[in-house]
């Protein structure tokens, strides 16, 4: 009997410490990839300004209540734009961003290609 109450102790123990392990995990992944509008380029985790200190409490709030990390950063970008995560969604305008480099790229090859061929003839 003493070695079941022990047991079930320590197994309420590990899971309860995974799970705020996990939580921390997760919070320190956001903070990391909130900017801090206060700071220039830095994340909240590595800011100290009040507007990240105030961030920081509202996103862990949002973790205990049980959010995800979508529901979380769909609040954010909602609440303060785009520009506040640095990893944004992938949409039409980053598609843009992206793909404008490649196709500059490829055109430019193409016209040096073209008119190397030209001066040959």
């Amino acid at each position: 009997m003493l070695f079941k109450k022990y047991f079930l102790i320590i197994v309420f123990f590990l899971f309860t410490t995974h799970s705020i392990l996990a939580n921390e995990e997760l919070k320190n992944k956001i903070y990391k990839n909130v900017r801090c509008i206060v700071c220039q380029g830095q994340s909240i985790y590595e800011s100290n300004s009040d507007f990240a200190l105030d961030l920081k409490k509202l996103i862990s709030k949002k973790i205990d209540a049980g959010e995800s990390e979508k529901q979380i950063y769909d609040f954010l970008i909602s609440r303060y734009g785009e520009w506040i995560v640095f990893t944004p969604r992938f949409n039409f305008n980053s598609l843009i961003l992206w793909l404008l480099p490649l196709i500059v790229f490829a055109i430019g090859g193409f016209l040096i290609f073209r008119l190397n061929t030209n001066k040959k003839k």
